[in-house]
């Protein structure tokens, strides 16, 4: 009875974590060709102008290197706009200096006291966009840890005006440095691509929608249309996300688009800045409903993790002669090549070296974790911090966009 049931069980195990790499499978393929088929830039005469708004707090480490890269676009007509967030560090005086050598770069700074009811970002979004000329048609917003390529802008305003976008975002590329970065943000990239399926963003009859907040070039009317981010987006902790539901609820076109050769980004250095970084939305960011995200936890161990470990528990039963073992060991095995197999696919379109793909079970045993987290400080009230800031009310911010 009790061999009979471990079979059903091992069967169960590998049925699901194929159905789950089955998902996977397009997605590779996916990320190459958006945006691919895209004609010639537009010329001059035919780009509108543009205001570029950074929001920047406590970023003396990128920010001159994405400021700089902004400023270097080929674009006709453009002006960049640094919030300063309440920066404690070098950030203003970096600002400073590069605004001294080029009047393209306006300065806006803010206070650390946050109005009642605002989220850091969404406040500082909202401040630079205040401080706009109007002549400005689209608005591009980016981070501070981005890197800007010279036909950037160009690039992402021609696929907009070509494809009548209210709203175009890119998924730029990944600069991944260190261990812990290349262990999870393949993951973490197509967990989020899994929930948000690029066809469906792109797709006008499909409620689906997300952005990134890498760049997010906006339309200025359609913008304005859903109140920017004074208005139901002011508390928002998936700025981009929301934005793109908004722009989309409100009968707006979104285009989600490669953006590997527009931009660059180096999102987190290490476990600790990635844990915090993903804790501050995993749970919020989520489609998946509240109450099932503990079966997606206890889904996400047993399918990405337990094979791993059943490989060789299973074959040291086997050499110590339980007959049984053997096929434990023959599903287990097949699990992890097809996980691996899995990975490596996906790994590859990051250039991500090969051997990472075998960290698959750490970096789903990393993220279960993130995801726990995020949930407890979420619906505890404890809140998720990001910046210094803490956000008690993080929860509700879920679905702020039916």
């Amino acid at each position: 009875m009790g061999k009979g049931k471990r079979k059903w069980g091992l069967e169960v195990q590998t049925l699901g974590l194929v159905g789950l790499i089955g998902s996977t499978w397009r997605l590779p393929g996916q990320m190459k060709s958006m945006g691919k088929d895209e004609p010639a830039l537009l010329p001059d005469s035919e780009l509108p102008p543009v205001t570029i708004i950074v929001p920047a707090r406590n970023e003396a480490h990128n920010i001159e290197r994405c400021a700089r890269s902004l400023l270097a676009q080929g674009y006709p007509d453009f002006e960049l706009i640094v919030v300063n967030d309440g920066s404690a560090d070098a950030t203003p005086e970096i600002l400073a200096c590069i605004a001294s050598e080029d009047s393209r770069l306006k300065v806006v700074t803010l206070h650390e006291d946050l109005p009642p009811g605002w989220a850091g970002k969404p406040h500082a979004m909202q401040m630079g966009y205040e401080a706009a000329r109007p002549e400005s048609r689209y608005i591009l917003f980016s981070d501070a840890d981005t890197f800007h390529f010279p036909t950037g802008l160009r690039t992402a305003m021609s696929a907009a005006i070509r494809g009548n976008a209210d709203l175009l975002s890119a998924l730029t590329a990944l600069e991944l440095k260190s261990f812990w970065e290349n262990v999870l943000m393949p993951l973490a990239i197509m967990g989020i691509m899994l929930q948000y399926p690029p066809d469906k963003v792109n797709a006008p009859n499909s409620k689906v929608a997300i952005a990134n907040g890498q760049f997010l070039l906006l339309r200025r009317g359609a913008f304005e249309a859903v109140g920017g981010y004074g208005g139901k987006l002011k508390g928002s902790l998936l700025d981009d996300r929301d934005m793109a539901l908004a722009i989309k609820a409100n009968g707006g076109k979104l285009i989600l688009i490669n953006g590997q050769e527009i931009a660059s980004v180096r999102m987190y250095t290490g476990l600790w800045d990635v844990w915090q970084g993903f804790r501050k939305n995993a749970f919020v960011g989520s489609r998946t409903p509240f109450l099932l995200v503990p079966l997606f936890v206890v889904s996400g161990l047993w399918l990405g993790v337990f094979p791993f470990l059943q490989v060789p528990y299973a074959l040291v039963r086997w050499l110590r002669g339980d007959k049984s073992a053997k096929k434990m060991f023959g599903y287990s095995l097949f699990q992890v090549i097809l996980t691996v197999v899995g990975r490596r696919r996906f790994d590859r379109q990051l250039d991500v070296p090969a051997v990472y793909a075998w960290t698959s079970p750490l970096s789903n045993l990393v993220f279960m974790g993130i995801l726990v987290d995020s949930m407890v400080r979420s619906l505890s009230g404890q809140g998720v911090s990001w910046k210094g800031r803490n956000y008690a009310g993080a929860a509700r911010s879920q679905q702020l966009i039916k």
